[in-house]
């Protein structure tokens, strides 16, 4: 069986993540996690099973790992997953592949996204701080998200790099 509960992966599972531009209502949520499952069950790399699992977070968030030790992730069945997760995005009418929104947990706790350009503004108004908690969906490993590396203050994260924080443009 190739789909395993996520916490089985190990913490060097290769990891993707993709982040919802909006929040997903509770029947999004189950059609994303259902469609995902049946990928999951029949997803290979040159005909052999992928060993991957799943986990859906703060309701925007689908985390997919895979065992690359059980089985290695070729780039065409990691480009399946993408097809397959394009065409959800289509069905529920909503994008998980824009990489161009910034996520981060704003004032009263909540996560919220913006576009880059509108994140940069934030951080030179001094809207967010390096205190930011922020989610780098870069992170390559499940073991970086049991770390603390996925959800993380925006000092420890790419983010302040590429948003200073209080410095003119």
């Amino acid at each position: 069986m190739p789909a395993v509960p996520f916490d089985q992966l190990p913490d060097d599972a290769r990891l993707w993540v993709f982040a919802a531009a909006r929040p997903l209502a509770d029947d999004e949520q189950q059609r994303l996690l259902a469609h995902t499952d049946g990928f999951l069950r029949q997803w290979a790399a040159h005909g052999s099973p992928v060993v991957g699992g799943r986990e859906l977070r703060h309701g925007r968030f689908l985390l997919v790992g895979a065992d690359e030790r059980a089985t290695g992730v070729s780039g065409c069945s990691t480009d399946t997953l993408f097809r397959t997760l394009g065409d959800l995005e289509r069905e529920l009418g909503v994008d998980l592949r824009d990489a161009s929104l910034v996520f981060f947990r704003d004032e009263e706790g909540r996560v919220t996204s913006e576009p880059r350009p509108a994140f940069r503004q934030r951080a030179l108004a001094g809207g967010v701080g390096p205190e930011t908690v922020v989610f780098d969906n870069t992170v390559p490993t499940i073991g970086d998200v049991r770390n603390g590396r996925w959800e993380t203050e925006m000092q420890m994260a790419w983010h302040a790099r590429a948003f200073p924080v209080g410095a003119s443009s």
